[in-house]
């Protein structure tokens, strides 16, 4: 929307409880009449999504606008003056400059332009455009999952994670999983699926020697605890891309967690770098698949069937040890696949969790 009366400084101010298509769409047609658009971003300290987050979402979706934040532990009167002068004094501290227009689908944009002597621009209040808020996306994030930018959706995707030894179905576990729930369809179809990444990084080392010594095998390959650091990185990041762009499930094919755990069957102890890394991101199950009951294959990149029973075992002792929620599977293909899959119904059947906003009255 480019069209109607032009402002020099104009404002949206929200919660951005999270941030929506509805939000979103505010600010782009706000942006579209201002020369410079604030955007105040207002978070009580009661609610569960931390204020950072938000301006974080906010200033990724609209790197045009000047995204700001606020802590605003005042409940919500609209009847009372007082009430109203309390929540001003926030409001035009963190704005810092004279508004020209505010831009709201709220109720409430008449009284809050006139007090900033500003004039109100109303955005499809009915929600027609985007028939989304959010106290409907904090019921239920899934239902709302089409308009939930990357961020958001990144910050709410439910991860799950397969590790485990050598030759134990990781790879096939996680991929099984990720078929599973696309097969459900809709909003699940985007299920996603990621790689190992120390493999593929394996794969290269090979692929190094090789060129060097046509004859050389997986145990002439040697690993530096530098490297290690690296691939918990990559796996991370590629953990990320994936969480922004698909369903409300990922699953993946490891994790910088159990990178810490090669790097001990490697080289013999811990990395510090390695476990700062695994430390910045949440995971919301860990499914330890056990070496019992799945017979070594050797495919060119393993050479330690007899270390299995002790990596599964470590496994099991740094998740405990850490307090992440995991399952251990055992049996066949089909067996792991229906106690992996009852476990994730699960986890998403437990739903998000928001903390209730400060009372309003309207």
């Amino acid at each position: 929307m480019s069209g109607g009366e032009r402002f020099g400084h104009g404002l949206v101010l929200g919660k951005f409880y999270p941030p929506h298509a509805g939000h979103h769409h505010l600010v782009r047609t706000a942006q579209d009449r201002c020369e410079r658009l604030t955007v105040l971003v207002c978070a009580a300290s009661v609610e569960s999504v931390p204020l950072a987050d938000r301006v974080a979402w906010m200033r990724e979706a609209h790197p045009g606008a000047d995204v700001v934040g606020a802590v605003d532990d005042i409940p919500v009167d609209l009847h009372d003056p007082a009430v109203w002068e309390a929540h001003m004094a926030i409001f035009r501290s963190a704005v810092g400059r004279p508004v020209d227009a505010v831009f709201t689908s709220e109720a409430y944009g008449a009284e809050l332009a006139r007090r900033f002597g500003a004039q109100e621009v109303c955005v499809d209040p009915a929600r027609k455009l985007f028939p989304v808020s959010g106290t409907a996306v904090r019921a239920d994030p899934v239902a709302c999952w089409e308009f939930l930018g990357p961020a958001v959706r990144a910050a709410l995707t439910r991860r799950v994670v397969v590790l485990g030894a050598e030759s134990t179905g990781t790879t096939t576990l996680s991929r099984d999983l990720a078929a599973h729930y696309r097969a459900r369809g809709g909003v699940w179809a985007g299920t996603g699926w990621v790689a190992e990444y120390g493999r593929e990084y394996s794969e290269e080392k090979l692929a190094a020697a090789r060129a060097a010594d046509p004859a050389a095998s997986w145990s002439d390959v040697t690993f530096a605890s530098r490297e290690f650091p690296v691939i918990a990185r990559r796996q991370d990041e590629a953990e990320e891309r994936a969480a922004r762009l698909g369903s409300p499930v990922l699953f993946c094919d490891t994790d910088s967690f159990a990178t810490g755990i090669w790097h001990e069957r490697y080289m013999g102890g811990r990395n510090a770098e390695v476990e700062k890394t695994a430390a910045l991101t949440r995971r919301d199950l860990y499914l330890l698949t056990d070496d019992a009951d799945v017979p070594f294959e050797d495919d060119g990149l393993r050479d330690g069937p007899r270390l299995r029973p002790w990596m599964t075992g470590r496994f099991r002792e740094e998740l405990t040890a850490t307090g992440r929620p995991f399952l251990t599977l055992r049996g066949d293909r089909a067996t792991r696949l229906a106690a992996a899959v009852t476990a994730v119904d699960a986890l998403l059947a437990a739903g998000r969790h928001f903390a209730d906003p400060l009372p309003e009255n309207r």
